[in-house]
């Protein structure tokens, strides 16, 4: 029998690097978790334990630390691209580099020049993966908490000699939006395409009846696309954050659509990519 390795990579994760800029009284806070991934000729390293065309992963570290240093961070694709094309450069044995940004984000507190607080939102997400000479760049938000108490139902579903779910024409609607999005190649401003799309989820998620979380996941990913015309394509992954309606009958307490019991799992998932036509 013979064996031949296939796909591989190596890299770095949960690089966690924080950036104040003090160019003035007023300074600014960006909080990112950075991944590393690269691929290449690593054979010689898993068939024979030769290193020598290997660059540690403690290197990797350094590098991000020390290229954030010399180049502004808040734009997270575009660091994304400085350290792609740094780690095809430095790695001869490299062919590819992939690099996941994910910023934490702060609010400033008040009007303190330089207090911050933890903020919501969600967090914004890049990813960057290139050979050095053409680079793909995607982006995205993760864990956009969300929640309507009213505007909710879900009836008319297919049901079975399993099925126990009463139908609701109104019910809180809860999720925690992750999405990813990829952009057509070109000049772009990132940092306002990503805060259009967010805003597009947001506005999207209260302005309508959502008759199941599969309709609002549409509506959702083509408000995406409508507001930022450098997307090509949207995927939504949406879980359903059941908020039950607790049984007081038993205590003799009416409930009125009031009480409920937040269900951590399991959970409903909704997923589903929303992209132009061509």
């Amino acid at each position: 029998m013979t064996f031949a390795l296939a796909r591989n990579s190596y890299g770095k994760s949960e690089i966690r690097l924080v950036k104040v800029t003090r160019d003035s009284d007023r300074h600014e806070l960006c909080d990112v978790t950075v991944d590393v991934a690269l691929e290449g000729d690593f054979a010689a390293v898993h068939a024979t334990g030769d290193n020598s065309g290997l660059l540690a992963t403690d290197t990797m570290r350094n590098t991000v630390y020390a290229l954030a240093a010399q180049h502004a961070v808040e734009d997270l694709e575009l660091f994304g691209r400085v350290l792609v094309d740094h780690f095809v450069e430095a790695g001869p044995s490299v062919h590819r580099a992939r690099v996941q940004l994910v910023e934490h984000p702060w609010a400033r507190l008040g009007d303190h020049q330089h207090a911050f607080q933890r903020a919501g939102g969600g967090e914004r997400v890049a990813v960057v993966a290139g050979d050095g000479v053409s680079a793909r760049v995607e982006a995205g938000i993760e864990d956009l908490v969300l929640l309507r108490t009213t505007g909710s139902g879900f009836e008319g579903f297919l049901r079975d000699r399993f099925t126990t779910l009463p139908e609701t024409e109104d019910r809180i609607l809860a999720t925690a939006v992750s999405a990813r999005w990829t952009y057509a190649e070109g000049g772009l401003d990132y940092g306002a395409a990503w805060r259009a799309a967010r805003d597009a989820i947001l506005a999207t998620f209260a302005d309508h009846y959502s008759p199941s979380v599969q309709f609002t996941l549409r509506r959702m990913g083509e408000a995406v696309l409508r507001a930022v015309d450098a997307i090509e394509r949207v995927h939504l992954s949406l879980p359903n954050r059941h908020h039950l309606l607790y049984d007081l009958a038993r205590f003799g307490i009416e409930n009125d659509n009031r009480v409920f019991h937040a269900s951590a799992e399991p959970y409903g998932l909704i997923e589903g990519t929303v992209e132009r036509s061509r």
